[in-house]
């Protein structure tokens, strides 16, 4: 099925799949490098078409069916993509499930927008991922290869080498979330699998401190590895959605 586009005040055009429903909608937030046709983001769309909930889920600038080479973005311009699917498309406040850099982004809207959100689905989280996990594990020889070419590449367990460019590094730290206390009035769900190899349990266990909310929820799932898509894994997050829509009745 072939996406709709939303140009964003940038001229970025931003493929998009929405689900029509009633009541509070769910917007999805991809990871680093993933697209919008993941497993999690097929099983959420169709869960939202079963109880007819509003449902969107788009690729971010670079990534997929969107515009942009992957390469010339940052976490800035995903999140700036983020914002306008949002306040272009929906009206009420929005469910946002981040997977992984999608819970960065999500955190990122909690500050810009917390009056157009619901609650906040973090699926092994990863805000400030491009400063405390990638720039962290660079070594000398690697940090100086970024600041002469402006672009290392680094192996990943999904594909070809991530492109990491010294704008990445830069505009994350214009970016970060996790050096003061992050304020949020409305849920927070965070599930986490031990056996994730990506993200460190570490990054939701500070997540958690981090949050200064008086309903915030970090749920570990054994084995359960960074794509946390296994049925029980899927099953707990849109247990999670209805959870946060039932406190709204």
């Amino acid at each position: 099925m072939k996406p709709e586009i939303l140009i964003t005040g940038q001229g970025r055009k931003i493929a998009y799949h929405q689900t029509k429903g009633k009541g509070a909608g769910i917007v999805f937030l991809g990871g680093f490098s993933s697209d919008m046709e993941g497993s999690k983001a097929i099983y959420l769309e169709n869960w939202a078409k079963e109880n007819g909930r509003p449902f969107i889920r788009f690729d971010y600038s670079g990534h997929g069916q969107s515009s942009e080479k992957f390469i010339d973005g940052s976490i800035g311009d995903w999140a700036e993509d983020a914002f306008e699917i949002i306040s272009h498309l929906t009206s009420e406040p929005q469910i946002l499930v981040g997977s992984s850099m999608g819970g960065w982004i999500a955190f990122l809207m909690a500050k810009r927008i917390p009056n157009h959100i619901l609650g906040i689905i973090g699926i092994a989280a990863a805000p400030d991922f491009t400063e405390d996990i990638i720039w962290n594990k660079m070594d000398d020889m690697m940090r100086a290869t970024l600041t002469r070419s402006n672009v290392v590449y680094i192996q990943n367990d999904y594909g070809e080498p991530y492109p990491i460019t010294k704008k990445l590094i830069d505009d994350g730290r214009n970016n970060l979330v996790m050096r003061d206390l992050l304020e949020i009035p409305f849920p927070v769900r965070l599930f986490h699998g031990s056996a994730d190899q990506d993200v460190k349990i570490d990054v939701s266990l500070d997540l958690i401190d981090h949050i200064n909310g008086s309903d915030v929820e970090l749920t570990v799932v054994k084995n359960a590895d960074h794509r946390f898509s296994s049925e029980k894994c899927l099953e707990l997050i849109c247990n999670s959605i209805s959870s946060i829509i039932s406190q709204k009745i």
